[in-house]
């Protein structure tokens, strides 16, 4: 399997979550080893995805520096890792990725549209190697050897609506688009006046995520699914490992995980080469896990 980027240029704009306000959204291709490139149109400042770029993690993942940052990058992520693309450049004219409907299906959508091109270098994937884990209290997320991808994610809120959920993913694009990419975003209304007194949360609404008060879901389509909550946390996961710039082989799991947790993780990955090894689909004889990106 050869490395991929997307087979023309497009464009959306939506809403950013936090700041409220229009944001252009342009994926353009990119040739073999470029990797992902984000860029600030902006501010004319080009930012390489990487896990050493992530400079904040409190309520989405975000890469930069100081006043140079892109927020909310994992939904948009999520999309790359399960279409498997490696190379892209990614440009913003604000600094935020637009939240769409709170979800990753008009990404989907989006790349669709683009298309996708195969480049004429092989595509190297992350192989974990052994278990590695990150713990805070009884919070974890882990990732283990295996010869197929997977996501498993447990979660636990007091709130009636949302209670214990718990979602297995086997790893597929057309998996992600069945059970995954259509999964929301969600934030409880008690939060928002405190949220918003922090220039946070500006342009969320029923439109881009699900929102509850002290005892049921407020939007009046309720849920998609019936674990949407863990579904998304999935989504999330996807696209923090996407942070990485590579897909990667093994099992992921994890209880009540969070951006935090999750760039802990990637960071722990390349903290010892016994932990992982890049090599290409070719080097991997493993059919079975090229066809996940069909």
């Amino acid at each position: 399997m050869q490395q991929r980027t997307i087979g023309k240029p497009v464009e959306a704009v939506g809403i950013g979550i936090h700041k409220g306000k229009p944001i252009t959204l342009r994926l353009e291709p990119l040739e073999a080893d470029r990797g992902i490139v984000f860029y600030r149109s902006d501010r004319d400042r080009e930012i390489p995805l990487s896990v050493d770029h992530v400079v904040n993690t409190a309520m989405a993942t975000v890469i930069g520096k100081e006043e140079d940052h892109i927020s909310t990058i994992e939904h948009f992520l999520s999309v790359l890792y399960a279409y498997g693309i490696d190379n892209i450049r990614i440009t913003v004219d604000g600094d935020e990725i637009p939240v769409m409907d709170g979800s990753a299906i008009s990404f989907c959508l989006l790349l669709d549209e683009a298309g996708i091109r195969a480049l004429n270098r092989p595509k190297k994937v992350i192989r974990i190697k052994r278990s590695i884990e990150v713990k805070e209290g009884r919070k974890f997320a882990r990732f283990e050897p295996a010869e197929h991808a997977s996501f498993a994610f447990d979660i636990s809120f007091p709130h009636p609506a949302i209670r214990k959920q718990s979602h297995q993913y086997d790893f597929s694009r057309k998996s992600f688009i069945e059970e995954i990419a259509r999964a929301r975003t969600f934030g409880f209304a008690k939060d928002i006046q405190s949220l918003q007194s922090r220039n946070l949360a500006m342009g969320a609404s029923l439109q881009n995520a699900i929102g509850l008060d002290g005892r049921k879901v407020l939007n009046q389509e309720g849920l998609r699914f019936e674990n949407e909550f863990v579904r998304h946390k999935i989504l999330d996961a996807m696209g923090d490992m996407m942070v990485t710039g590579y897909n990667i082989l093994g099992s992921y799991s994890a209880f009540a995980s969070s951006h935090k947790l999750n760039h802990a993780l990637t960071k722990k990955i390349f903290e010892s080469s016994e932990n992982y090894e890049l090599v290409t689909l070719e080097h991997l004889k493993n059919p079975t896990y090229e066809m996940s990106f069909a």
